[in-house]
């Protein structure tokens, strides 16, 4: 599937959610720490329900094992029967580029000028992968340089100079493991946008608490992100409350406002939602009459 195919059904996705039309059971955590964690995400919509059973162990590069693993499981809603078992990670980057992307082009101002990209794994490179399909030159930092020179020839995209420059484009996607927070009270300057990717989970930060209390909040899903985001920490913090921060679907769906300025600082708060995954799912489905596979008879 193509980015572009990707950015298009997963706002999609966000408006069929934010009027009703898919819904999304919470999703479960399951603890394997120190080590990290796995996840069980459904979601029901366009007449298919779809289980993904995916992990998040942030420690696997350093043994040449992929960070995220697992499978997504999709079957007929009207008789209960399984259509197509995907590959989590697959569905996961491709997702995860297109949100990134689709908050930016939403939320950024008309007239950015750059994007950066923070971290070059899988969904880091993913991410880029989606901005330079959308047409947009974009830019790459991750802490181990030999990994963003890399990312870089492969997508023909820029390495950053340096991280300070990378966190000062005017659109910026963060996907990292979310250990550090990268923008502290007062970096992020008039105009920006920000979607941070990578805090996904308990204990997780990109950002400071004091710089979300600051900027405009947007999130994919306030019930999720609220409880396993960045934004954990500033709900539990009370900087920041329910009706201080918009929903991404809401925007797109037309019932809420977007940025209100050019100077004004935006921040897209993601959790990674199992409709996205539905979405990606959806489509890959779609094209399956073009590939040469083989079906079983269940």
């Amino acid at each position: 599937m193509s980015p572009e195919r990707a950015v298009d059904v997963v706002r999609d996705a966000f408006v069929a959610y934010a009027r009703g039309e898919w819904s999304m059971p919470s999703k479960v955590y399951v603890p394997a720490y120190p080590a990290g964690d796995f996840r069980a995400m459904p979601a029901l919509g366009g007449g298919f329900a779809l289980l993904k059973w995916v992990t998040s162990f942030p420690g696997n590069p350093e043994l040449g094992l992929p960070t995220v693993t697992g499978l997504v499981l999709l079957s007929d809603a009207a008789n209960g029967m399984p259509v197509a078992v995907l590959d989590a990670g697959a569905v996961t980057a491709l997702r995860t580029g297109a949100a990134a992307v689709l908050a930016a082009e939403t939320l950024g101002r008309p007239d950015a000028e750059t994007a950066a990209v923070i971290g070059a794994g899988v969904n880091g490179r993913a991410t880029a992968r989606t901005f330079l399909a959308r047409g947009r030159p974009v830019s790459v930092w991750d802490v181990d340089a030999s990994r963003a020179e890399a990312a870089a020839e492969e997508l023909g995209a820029d390495v950053a100079a340096s991280r300070e420059p990378a966190l000062g484009a005017d659109l910026v996607a963060t996907v990292t493991p979310g250990h550090e927070v990268l923008y502290a009270e007062g970096s992020l300057r008039a105009g920006q946008h920000v979607s941070l990717m990578g805090a996904d989970g308990p204990g997780k930060a990109e950002i400071s608490v004091e710089e979300l209390a600051r900027v405009r909040v947007f999130c994919d899903d306030w019930e999720q992100a609220s409880h396993n985001g960045d934004l954990v920490h500033a709900v539990e913090a009370g900087a920041v409350h329910r009706d201080s921060v918009t929903q991404l679907g809401d925007v797109l769906a037309g019932t809420a406002a977007g940025r209100r300025a050019g100077d004004e600082i935006t921040v897209f708060d993601s959790t990674g939602l199992a409709i996205q995954d539905l979405a990606i799912a959806l489509a890959a489905t779609e094209r399956l009459h073009e590939l040469d596979l083989q079906t079983l008879d269940l």
